[in-house]
């Protein structure tokens, strides 16, 4: 018996709905297929970097000693009191000179690298010159005494990497203390172009070339007035020195010659 209208229409009432659950379906299928592609795609970008990918770890700064020598760069340090006032300017190109089994190393200070601290008081004052992870350092005490000012004492130190494969790290220091260094007036400033080399300890040298400081009274920032160290004077002095005695011993054999000719001349006119 053929269906009656009514049950046919609920048939397709029936597959329409059929049809659009299985339609809703799709598109709730296909919407997790995309977000599980989107959500993998993002996996992929949060991943932890491999070990090669991670920055490495801070390496320690230690100075690579030398079995040469070589002119050490020069810096100009300033230092400044607590109102802001220069107190203390060095103009200084230095080298650590090691003594390490017999044999001797070097190492020069490289200004770019220098952190410049101390302080300034009335009749005392420090500068510290020290490298990152105070792997070198220069440290000058400066003393006042009325009318002149000088380095009172000097303490140097580095850790370089070890001389030879094998050998452990170690750090060579020395001081100088109650000296009377590179001494200059009040307002004055102590300059010398010649090696100042000076011996910390027996293992430890540290030669200064050149050098130029001036502490305590520093007219905005400028150097004063120069005080020459005995050897730029010496250097300076003794070319004139030796060219003024051999011009004299010149002059005095002309003149000895001359007087024997002319004695030879009233010898011969007697005759």
């Amino acid at each position: 018996m053929p269906p009656r209208k009514e049950e046919t229409e609920e048939n397709v009432f029936l597959l329409h709905d059929m049809r659009g659950q299985t339609g809703g379906w799709f598109l709730f299928f296909l919407a997790a297929v995309i977000s599980g592609v989107h959500l993998q795609g993002d996996d992929r970008s949060i991943q932890p970097a491999s070990d090669s990918e991670l920055p490495s770890e801070a390496q320690i700064y230690q100075p690579v000693l030398k079995p040469f020598e070589s002119v050490p760069p020069i810096g100009t340090y300033m230092l400044k009191n607590l109102v802001g006032k220069p107190c203390v300017k060095a103009t200084i190109g230095a080298e650590y000179i090691v003594i390490e089994k017999k044999k001797t190393w070097y190492f020069n200070l490289d200004p770019s690298r220098v952190r410049t601290s101390g302080y300034c008081d009335k009749e005392a004052a420090v500068l510290s010159l020290t490298l990152p992870d105070n792997a070198a350092s220069l440290q000058f005490t400066f003393r006042k005494e009325e009318s002149i000012f000088y380095i009172d004492k000097l303490t140097a130190h580095v850790s370089p990497l070890p001389v030879c494969q094998g050998c452990a790290n170690k750090t060579y220091s020395g001081s100088l203390a109650d000296e009377k260094l590179f001494a200059a007036g009040n307002g004055q400033s102590f300059k010398c172009q010649s090696e100042q080399l000076l011996w910390t300890s027996s293992e430890l040298r540290i030669k200064l070339v050149p050098l130029q400081m001036q502490a305590f009274t520093l007219p905005i920032g400028q150097y004063g007035i120069e005080v020459e160290c005995w050897p730029d004077f010496n250097k300076r002095v003794f070319p004139i020195i030796a060219g003024a005695t051999v011009v004299g011993l010149i002059l005095m054999a002309v003149l000895t010659f001359l007087f024997i000719r002319d004695r030879h001349r009233e010898g011969y006119e007697r005759l």
